[in-house]
């Protein structure tokens, strides 16, 4: 980490070094230290920069390339999900419960016992975005019981999805599915995945190169996003045609 820069945890306005100069192996580590304001937060944000690291590790900065994202247009519904959703087994909800949502994405899972990136620092950090009304989550509730949601930040017309979590199959999935038609509504165009995985893949996401992916954000970032106070629409679709 002696080739990275070190931001001055004191001092928010530091600017990020540019994306270009990230490392490539580990792929897109760009910078270290740094706070977790919501100035710097959102400074990252706007940069194609985020956030992600260990506990016990300083701060970590990330700007991969490529960059995964998933165009709020063309997600992918399989024809189990399909069914899940005309079955209307899961009630979908918009910041209802962020707290309760971070706290499950930042539990122990069977594939990582010891827990997740999402430190008590970053869960902190995010609940600040969401007072100031930057973050949000989606909720699915099953018989009254949260299931699954996810939750990411808003900047402009662009969403950053941070984290999802499932105790139900397809939970997270419907979660997901309903941002995408409310996000679309809203006019913006892709929600950013950051990194690839096959689950992501499996719903549509694709992997662009970084250039593009920045010039993405200049276009939307600073457009004007939706009313403050985030409400799904009433009348979102739902999805009855065949597979």
């Amino acid at each position: 980490m002696s080739r990275l820069p070190w931001l001055d945890p004191y001092d928010d306005t530091q600017p990020f070094p540019h994306p270009d100069h990230a490392l490539v192996e580990p792929d897109g580590l760009l910078a270290v230290g740094g706070n977790l304001s919501p100035r710097r937060l959102l400074s990252a944000y706007r940069n194609g920069i985020f956030p992600w690291y260990s506990p016990g590790q300083p701060i970590l900065w990330w700007s991969p390339d490529p960059r995964t994202v998933l165009f709020t247009d063309r997600i992918k519904i399989s024809r189990s999900l399909r069914k899940t959703i005309n079955k209307g087994l899961f009630t979908v909800t918009l910041n209802r419960a962020f707290a309760q949502v971070i706290r499950q994405c930042g539990a122990p899972r069977s594939q990582q016992p010891s827990g997740t990136w999402i430190t008590p620092a970053m869960a902190r950090a995010y609940l600040r975005l969401h007072e100031l009304g930057h973050a949000h989550s989606l909720e699915s509730w099953h018989a009254g019981e949260l299931v699954g949601g996810l939750y990411g930040v808003a900047v402009g017309r662009v969403f950053y999805g941070e984290s999802m979590f499932s105790r139900m199959s397809d939970a997270s999935k419907v979660a997901l599915v309903t941002l995408c038609q409310q996000l679309e509504r809203w006019r913006f165009p892709f929600i950013d995945c950051q990194l690839h995985t096959q689950h992501l893949t499996n719903l549509g996401a694709e992997d662009i190169p970084r250039p593009l992916f920045l010039d993405l954000l200049r276009r939307f970032c600073y457009l004007p996003g939706p009313p403050a106070t985030w409400r799904l629409d009433a009348d979102l679709p739902r999805i009855t045609a065949s597979a």
